[in-house]
C-alpha cells in the first residue's frame, strides 16, 4: 500500500500547486498546457490499446462495460458526487468565487486512475510487494494534476481520494484474484482501460462529450471474458 500512498500524496501535492500557481497562468497558457495534457492522454490510450492481442475480448469489454455502466448510471453518481462537493466548496467562498470541481473532480479521477500503470503498478503492489511502477505512475501524476488543478480547478484534490481508493482496492483484492489474473488477463485489462483514456483525452479537447464514467467496469471484464475466450 506504500506506492497506493505516495501516489495519493503526488496528486494532493501536485493539485495544491496547481492552485497556487493558477492566478499566475495566462489563460492561453493555461489552454495550451490542458490541450498538451490531453494530446498526452490520447497518446498513453493508443499505447496501451496496442498492447492488447484479443480483439474480441476488448469490443465484449468495452460494450458489455458500458452497458452495465450505463444501467448504474456511474457517470450520474460521480456527477451528483461532484455537484455536493462544490456546493459544499462554494458555501465557504465568497459569491462568485467560481470554483469548478465537477469537471476536475472527474477528469482527475479518471486520468490517475483508468490506465495501464494504475492497474499493473497496484496489481505488483499487492501481489508482490513491488512499488516501483507505482512510484513512476506518482512523478507523472505531480505533473499532471498540477496542469490539471490550474486550469481545472480544485476538483483535482478531491479526485486524490479516489486514487486512493480505487488503487488500493486493487492492490488488496490482487491476492485474491491471484489465480486468474495471467499475463494475458491484465494485457486485455489494460487494453481496455486504455480505450477509457483515450476517450477522456477526446473529452478533454472538447472534440467528444463521451460518458467516460460509464465504460469503468469494461476494466474489469476480461477477467471473466479471457476465462470463455
Amino acid at each position: 500500500m506504500l506506492g497506493v500512498l505516495v501516489n495519493t500524496a503526488a496528486v494532493l501535492a501536485g493539485g495544491t500547486l496547481g492552485l497556487l500557481l493558477k492566478r499566475g497562468i495566462p489563460e492561453k497558457i493555461s489552454d495550451t498546457l490542458m490541450k498538451g495534457i490531453a494530446l498526452c492522454t490520447i497518446c498513453i490510450g493508443i499505447a496501451g490499446v496496442i498492447k492488447g492481442e484479443n480483439t474480441l475480448v476488448m469490443i465484449l469489454s468495452v460494450v458489455l462495460g458500458g452497458l452495465i455502466g450505463g444501467l448504474l448510471n456511474l457517470d450520474g453518481l460521480l456527477n451528483r458526487f461532484s455537484q455536493f462537493l462544490e456546493k459544499k466548496v462554494q458555501g465557504k467562498q465568497k459569491k462568485g468565487g467560481g470554483v469548478s470541481i465537477a469537471q476536475g473532480f472527474i477528469s482527475g479521477s479518471l486520468l490517475f486512475c483508468v490506465g495501464a500503470m494504475t492497474i499493473v503498478g497496484s496489481l505488483n503492489a499487492g501481489l508482490s510487494g513491488d512499488n516501483e511502477m507505482l512510484y513512476a505512475k506518482s512523478l507523472l501524476d505531480l505533473i499532471s494534476s498540477c496542469v490539471l488543478a490550474a486550469t481545472l480547478g480544485a476538483g483535482v484534490l478531491f479526485s486524490a481520494a479516489f486514487v486512493l481508493l480505487f488503487q488500493g482496492a486493487i492492490a488488496l483484492a490482487a491476492s485474491f484474484a491471484a489465480p486468474y489474473l495471467a499475463d494475458s488477463v491484465i494485457t486485455e485489462m489494460t487494453c481496455a482501460g486504455s480505450v477509457l483514456i483515450f476517450g477522456l483525452g477526446l473529452n478533454l479537447l472538447h472534440i467528444t462529450d463521451i460518458k467516460v464514467a460509464n465504460y469503468l467496469p469494461a476494466v474489469f471484464l476480461p477477467i471473466l471474458l479471457c476465462l470463455f475466450l
